[in-house]
């Protein structure tokens, strides 16, 4: 038993918030129809070097940040551009619970696969749409990326080194954050809205935009400025509302100290030898290091520059202090705890060999996620799922390919 069985879903996102959202439905058993355009596929397919490697050692056509993307999914090729297959989405839809889009404001209605339209023909379909700017407003027909997201929705003015310091400028994270975050409100929106229309037999349209899901986990940033009136500011990686809680430099490096409460400090002021620090008043609460921030940090700075990282990393959790390594992504797979957790994954893949992959970080006890195949060559589902969800013959399967609605022979050649 899988937690989505029986729900389907019908997947026309390309790159990475929708992607993101169905592959989360998939990783909970839902069957993930991906809808693409015949001979290109989503953009994504192409967003290389690196690509997966085939047994003979050469880069085949599928890059690495597609199948971060797309586990678990059925890949079909329709190009509903054309009246057929545009009737053949319609068909499809009357099978589907869900539906996930990324088109511009209006772009899907000359085709006749609007919500408003797919509607009529599913009442209890669940239809997400996700824009960069929303369905209304005076943006509504941008398009939205995620680095001019996170630049409009405030992410990057509380993002780097502060202003005179070196380096200093606005920065965007290093994933496309906005577009993960929308991803994983979109999923459970359509969770929520699926709980809906299973009790009212009503379906409903979910408008989300990256822009909006920004400035929602603005979180404590956005709250500072609306509740306290101060604009919020780059301070790299130290902490708006806490101290010391920051990267702090060793004698041949660097390591994140993350002291949360008064207790924590008296043991890092113990752990570096000043007892007294802890009792101080400019320092003895967090109120008041917060405020003397100027004062404490580079005193601590220079006491911590005297020992290496990896001493002050375990004299402090001895002393039960949050502190951690800077992990580059390769020391992340080699760390002990992301190994024991079981991050790291392999799938098969239709091509041949297998892709390693990182696992959804959900851990069930009833009903534990099961991965089964990694992202799925283009079309590589095509006849399956016209066959199986539609009853669509041998005839109607050639004329479609003739007709050049459908995409199937060279991806079923893979499978």
């Amino acid at each position: 038993m899988k937690l989505l069985d029986g729900v389907r879903v019908l997947d026309l996102s390309r790159i990475l918030a929708g992607p993101w959202a169905t592959q989360v439905l998939a990783d909970f058993g839902a069957d993930v129809i991906k809808v693409e355009r015949p001979g290109a596929g989503d953009d994504t397919r192409s967003w290389g070097p690196p690509y997966l490697q085939d047994a003979d050692g050469n880069d085949s056509s599928e890059s690495a940040y597609y199948l971060c993307a797309n586990r678990g999914k059925r890949s079909v090729a329709i190009d509903f551009t054309t009246g057929e297959g545009q009737a053949l989405l319609r068909e499809l839809v009357v099978h589907c619970d869900v539906l996930v889009e990324n088109y511009k404001v209006g772009g899907l209605k000359k085709y006749g696969l609007d919500f408003a339209s797919l509607q009529a023909i599913n009442p209890k379909l669940v239809y997400c749409s996700i824009t960069g700017y929303g369905q209304d407003g005076p943006y509504a027909q941008r398009a939205g990326y995620d680095a001019a997201i996170q630049a409009i929705g405030g992410l990057m003015s509380v993002t780097g080194e502060p202003d005179g310091a070196p380096g200093a400028g606005p920065q965007k994270v290093g994933v496309a954050a906005t577009d993960l975050m929308t991803g994983m409100y979109a999923a459970t929106a359509i969770l929520a809205a699926l709980r809906h229309a299973e009790r009212t037999g009503v379906g409903q349209q979910i408008d989300l935009a990256l822009l909006d899901t920004q400035v929602a986990w603005l979180a404590n940033q956005a709250s500072n400025y609306l509740i306290g009136g101060v604009v919020p500011t780059r301070q790299g990686t130290a902490h708006p509302n806490i101290v010391p809680y920051q990267v702090m430099p060793a004698a041949d490096g660097y390591f994140m100290l993350a002291v949360g409460n008064d207790g924590q400090f008296a043991r890092l002021c113990e752990v570096i030898g000043e007892p007294a620090l802890a009792r101080d008043p400019r320092y003895a609460s967090n109120n008041a290091r917060v405020a003397n921030r100027e004062l404490l940090v580079p005193h601590l700075q220079q006491v911590l520059r005297t020992r290496s990282a990896a001493e002050w990393l375990a004299a402090l959790e001895q002393a039960v202090v949050p502190a951690n390594p800077v992990n580059r992504i390769d020391q992340v797979f080699a760390d002990p705890q992301v190994q024991a957790r079981g991050l790291r994954i392999e799938l098969p893949h239709a091509g041949g060999g297998s892709v390693a992959m990182v696992r959804n970080p959900l851990k069930f006890s009833a009903t534990p996620l099961r991965y089964e195949q990694a992202a799925p060559v283009l079309g590589q589902h095509t006849s399956e799922v016209l066959v199986e969800v539609l009853a669509v013959d041998g005839e109607r399967l050639r004329v479609l390919r003739e007709l050049g609605v459908v995409g199937v022979a060279a991806a079923e050649a893979k499978s």
